[in-house]
């Protein structure tokens, strides 16, 4: 999944680096309101290129997620990552956790 969504964001970054050049060196000389709606496109890649490299996969695993294979649960009954992070996270809420 990881290499699917590089390839989409540096396609898409070399999209946009592709028509800021051409905009700018061969499209203004026949038309300025072209290559600035060409740049105008081009600004609003990047930007979409970020949430497509970003988004989650259905097999990527969060910060905090347990691995799929563990079963475990902490005494608030949510899946963890870990006891020392479920710790710190109890501490954050107000919990004392039964030791």
């Amino acid at each position: 999944m990881y290499a699917r969504r590089r390839h989409a964001y540096f396609v898409m970054m070399g999209t946009c680096i592709v028509l800021f050049v051409l905009a700018w060196g061969v499209v203004r000389l026949w038309s300025v309101p072209a290559a600035v709606g060409m740049c105008l496109v081009a600004m609003v890649i990047p930007p979409l290129a970020a949430v497509v490299a970003n988004r989650r996969g259905p097999d990527d695993r969060w910060w905090d997620d347990p691995p799929p294979s563990s079963r475990l649960r902490s005494s608030r009954g949510d899946p963890h990552g870990d006891p020392q992070s479920d710790e710190w996270w109890d501490e954050l809420d107000g919990r004392k956790r039964p030791r």
